[in-house]
């Protein structure tokens, strides 16, 4: 069906929200046709997209299309299923609890129960409500914290309480696609939902099992009443509300008593800062700085990740952590205190993407755990621990990704920043205990695990034929292998879309046991590495790079030229092919 034909059908519906209609009527034809060319695309990530009129934005109606295909999908399963409902869950973005309340009319038109939060609560406290509450499958509304103010989304949670992956994700789309006319969607009133229990509201009951959890996770109880008043800890968030609150409760709970919340970003808005805004950033530094703060906490708006920064450095300001090296210091502290409490479980699983940095895997060995790599995605790492438990021969002890996601206890199935949150303040805790910062505790593992560092570089290609261009170079790069860098050969190649790991000195070949993709993984001699990782929907390639080097300088410079190298490599085949 052609735009045209689409915006007639909409306009034909008698029934149709009136705000849509008139945001129709005074849209260009340019804009008409991009909203109404083809259907929002619901896929392994959930959906998200602009807000808007239009099959191909997220609205009323396209948010009834994946709700009806979510009840398909369960019904499919058994009456067991259906019985046990979903949870649903939204944040403070444009719409959000409207779209929320959609999903559980969609549901109740099937029979099928749905327990909707009374306000609005973070991704992390979504997943672990659907394992509290057993239900089959939750509903969270929002989109991913790098989207600007005019996107929101929409992600589907399994049983388990993690992100829908393949194969089930896959089943999940089909019902989704099945689903003809996203208009023609019946729904039933919220009221009459509430009247026959259908629909439940939830409030405090939630947060406070989720704050019980929080508190196990506390390694060393006496030292934190020791110092609750020494560590100062500074909290920030977009969004007050829950999340805010929820943040500043979880510390307190575990015996924090000096925690200040930066008022400037209290004030409940859906404009909410983008990831890494350095402005918002500088702020809590300079507000840190005037009451001398030992850590800096931010997290996004979903409370999925978290940045820190710790005091303080050579230059005695603020270190801004990058993902990896908040990784690694969670990751030691962690597994120091379990080693001296002998609480460290045997058998226990190191779990982080195949992009995050491997002093993570350094760290494990020392303690003698096995590392797993994942995909990129935490829903990989959620998928990963649903495999142990079941294998129950193995144990999770922590994973994490270089994009700000940690998980140290598996009651959550995705990234919670509650739970980062509560273990880097008590690290800084006890590290003020022992008389260093924790900074001088990062310096610490560097000097015994090797001075790791990574970056990530995207390369768009603004062309017509930019997305053929982008598979086209990575075609290219499995015919010839850049055997040489700086006199270290490539000795290992990972191709994520055969499924194979070839040690190029042994001449092996090895099955990589993980889902397909189309990433290519060159690791060489001194440990360096590139990745390469097309986009699935857009003309860009993003490469991450890692390597490790003797002193800042050292792994600053390799850095630098492991990145120059590829750049140039990369430039020449595309000049072959325009």
């Amino acid at each position: 069906m052609g735009w045209l034909e689409n915006v007639n059908r909409w306009n034909a519906y008698g029934q149709l929200d009136s705000d849509m209609k008139k945001q129709m009527s005074i849209l260009d034809k340019h804009e008409l046709k991009n909203c109404f060319c083809e259907n929002i695309e619901f896929g392994v990530g959930g959906m998200r997209g602009k807000i808007g009129p239009g099959p191909n934005r997220i609205n009323t109606y396209s948010v009834r299309k994946v709700a009806e295909g979510l009840a398909r999908y369960i019904k499919t399963k058994n009456i067991y299923a259906c019985v046990r409902g979903v949870v649903i869950a939204y944040d403070t973005r444009y719409k959000s609890e409207d779209f929320a309340k959609e999903v559980a009319r969609t549901l109740g038109v099937h029979g099928i129960p749905t327990f909707m939060f009374s306000k609005n609560r973070s991704t992390p406290e979504l997943s672990f409500a659907v394992r509290y509450l057993q239900a089959y499958a939750g509903v969270m509304i929002s989109a991913s914290s790098h989207s600007s103010p005019e996107y929101n989304g929409l992600k589907v949670y399994g049983p388990d309480g993690g992100q829908l992956t393949s194969p089930e994700v896959d089943i999940l789309m089909d019902q989704v696609n099945e689903v003809e006319d996203e208009l023609k969607v019946k729904v039933v009133d919220i009221e009459e939902l509430l009247h026959i229990k259908l629909l439940t509201i939830l409030d405090s009951d939630v947060d406070l099992a989720y704050l019980s959890e929080l508190r196990k996770l506390v390694q060393n109880p006496p030292m934190i009443k020791k110092m609750a008043d020494d560590i100062c800890i500074v909290y920030t968030s977009p969004i007050h509300a829950t999340t805010n609150i929820l943040v500043k409760k979880a510390l307190e709970e575990i015996g924090f008593t000096n925690v200040h919340v930066l008022s400037e970003h209290k004030h409940l808005f859906p404009a909410f800062f983008i990831e890494g805004n350095p402005d918002a950033f500088s702020s809590i530094m300079n507000y840190g700085k005037k009451i001398k703060a030992d850590v800096l906490l931010a997290t996004d708006p979903g409370l999925g990740r978290l940045r820190a920064a710790i005091g303080k450095n050579i230059q005695g300001e603020y270190h801004l952590l990058t993902g990896n090296e908040l990784g690694a210091l969670l990751l030691q502290y962690l597994l120091t205190q379990k080693y001296k409490h002998g609480d460290l479980p045997k058998n226990s699983v190191l779990l982080k993407s195949i992009v995050a940095s491997d002093i993570g895997r350094e760290i494990a060995k020392k303690y003698s755990l096995r590392t797993i790599d994942t995909l990129k995605g935490f829903k990989y790492i959620g998928k990963k621990i649903k495999e142990l438990e079941e294998s129950k021969d193995t144990s999770f002890l922590f994973g994490y990704e270089e994009s700000y996601g940690y998980l140290i206890s598996d009651f959550v199935r995705d990234k919670d920043a509650v739970q980062a949150s509560l273990l880097l303040a008590e690290a800084a805790a006890y590290y003020k205990s022992k008389g260093i910062t924790v900074y001088d505790m990062l310096l610490q593992i560097f000097n015994e695990f090797g001075y790791y560092k990574e970056s990530v570089k995207t390369i768009a290609i603004e062309e017509r034929q930019g997305f053929h261009h982008i598979h086209e170079i990575i075609s290219i790069f499995r015919k010839r292998i850049p055997l040489e860098w700086a006199n270290n050969k490539v000795v290992i190649i990972e191709d994520y879309h055969r499924s194979e790991r070839v040690f190029l000195k042994e001449n092996f070949l090895e099955y990589i046991d993980l889902p397909k993709a189309t990433v290519l993984k060159y690791i060489f001699e001194d440990d360096s590495w590139f990745c390469l990782r097309p986009s699935s929907k857009d003309a860009k390639i993003t490469i991450n790079f890692g390597v490790r080097g003797t002193s800042f300088k050292d792994s600053g410079d390799r850095l630098y030229a492991l990145q120059k190298f590829l750049l140039s490599i990369m430039d020449s085949y595309y000049k072959e092919l325009v």
